[in-house]
């Protein structure tokens, strides 16, 4: 990922860290379940050949940006997805890949975020705060470009874990 983001990967969780100007950008994704179910509308009738190639899995995880700022308690958490209808729409101009689904502030530090804490749905948001909002992560790093590149890395890294999982799947079940 472009922009100076650092990689850290535990198993299917990855974690994007970016310092910029007295502020600390973390990007938090999990690649289970980041693959949207294919849609067959026109599936081949038996004994039917399909002459179109399978359609390339993409892998499309919700993820989660935090924004530190040096000297506050409190982190900005940002909960975004890829609506299924905008993935794979090129050509729109002006278009977010990407929106943000929920944001709140949670305690520097802790580990576990509290339900107590207010979460605002972005649904019931006012468009032009969430416009504001959407241009404090692009200043952030965090715009189409980037969302695009987390796709790539979150496709390969799912990629090569699925292939990990089949050959223990493969190991497991040979041994007697």
């Amino acid at each position: 990922v472009s922009g100076g983001w650092e990689l850290e990967v535990h198993g299917t969780e990855a974690k994007l860290v970016r310092k910029i100007a007295g502020e600390k950008i973390t990007v938090t994704f999990n690649i289970n379940n980041s693959i949207p179910p294919s849609v067959d509308d026109d599936e081949p009738q038996e004994g039917q050949k399909s002459d179109e190639q399978e359609p390339e899995l993409t892998s499309t995880p919700n993820f989660v940006v935090e924004v530190i700022k040096d000297d506050t308690k409190q982190t900005l958490v940002l909960d975004c997805h890829y609506p299924e209808d905008e993935v794979g729409h090129e050509g729109e101009e002006e278009s977010d890949i990407f929106t943000i689904r929920e944001v709140s502030f949670q305690p520097t530090g802790e580990s576990d975020w509290k339900d107590t804490n207010y979460t605002l749905n972005t649904d019931s948001l006012d468009w032009a705060l969430y416009d504001h909002l959407m241009d404090f992560l692009a200043d952030r790093g965090v715009d189409n470009t980037f969302a695009d590149e987390l796709i790539e890395l979150s496709t390969a890294l799912e990629h090569q874990e699925y292939i990990k999982f089949l050959e223990d799947l493969k190991s497991f079940v040979k041994c007697q």
